[in-house]
């Protein structure tokens, strides 16, 4: 799939006039969606730790030709400093029109194994990051009439996936708490969560090393299983999972709220 060529599925103008901030932007599906708003006219606020991998990423959203694209350097975990962070964005930049949740994972393993504090840390940085950032945002978008809030999540919230209890658990969390809000939010905002599956990302290789530690599986062998419960037998690439991200942030996606849509080639069972 070629962001630059005839796969790209938006008109550029699509989202021209609207902000985006994307948070875990640094790599993998944050920022394949960065690129692709980026592409469909947005201007883009990319937000994580890795100053140098966003300075980056906002020199190829630059070439995309569309846009004002700018940096963030933020630790979601660090809760406390995201009000601040973000209400100066807001009053420099503008408002936020759309709002990607997502950073990175927690390690696998048993969820029995998990000690309390184990939670602590990974709902930081996705749950308590995502309400805070929510909250910041929402006055911005009922007073222009338009918001759109993505979170990327799992295909964990609709069939817990062996071995990351942790995860599970958190993103099971994520979806209650985006379902519960579109019933609560304002009606030109809506909210949403793609599901993705087995992506060609760095978190899937960094699975697969931790299955092959523990189970003794070469990682051709974890692969391979992954594989034959899909049935494009394929991983999915994260510029397939942002043209769904993106669809969920276009003016079109209005009456699609309160939703988990899973990009994962089939692998899901559930209806």
């Amino acid at each position: 799939m070629d962001l630059l060529g005839v796969d790209y599925p938006y008109s550029t103008s699509a989202l021209s006039g609207k902000h985006a901030l994307v948070c875990g932007a640094s790599k993998g599906i944050g920022a394949a969606t960065a690129k692709m708003l980026a592409k469909a006219g947005a201007d883009v606020t990319v937000c994580a730790r890795n100053e140098h991998a966003l300075q980056q990423l906002c020199a190829e959203m630059e070439a995309l030709g569309n846009g004002k694209h700018h940096s963030l350097v933020l630790d979601l975990e660090d809760t406390e400093s995201l009000n601040p962070a973000v209400s100066e964005l807001i009053e420099q930049r503008g408002t936020i029109h759309i709002l990607v949740n997502n950073a990175g994972g927690p390690p696998g393993g048993p969820l029995i194994e998990n000690s309390v504090s184990d939670f602590d840390a990974p709902f930081k940085r996705h749950l308590h990051a995502s309400h805070i950032l929510t909250q910041l945002v929402i006055p911005g978008m009922e007073s222009t009439g338009y918001g759109r809030i993505v979170q990327i999540i799992s295909t964990s919230v609709k069939e817990p996936i062996p071995n990351i209890g942790l995860s599970n658990t958190l993103r099971g969390a994520m979806a209650s708490w985006a379902k519960s809000l579109s019933r609560e939010l304002h009606p030109c905002i809506t909210i949403n969560n793609v599901l993705p599956g087995f992506t060609n990302t760095e978190r899937l290789g960094s699975l697969a090393s931790s299955i092959n530690q523990r189970t003794g599986k070469s990682i051709d062998e974890v692969h391979e299983g992954w594989m034959s419960q899909v049935p494009i037998e394929r991983l999915i690439e994260p510029l397939e999972t942002a043209s769904a991200i993106t669809f969920l942030t276009l003016p079109a996606s209005g009456g699609i709220r309160g939703v988990s849509l899973a990009v994962d080639g089939g692998r899901l069972r559930g209806i």
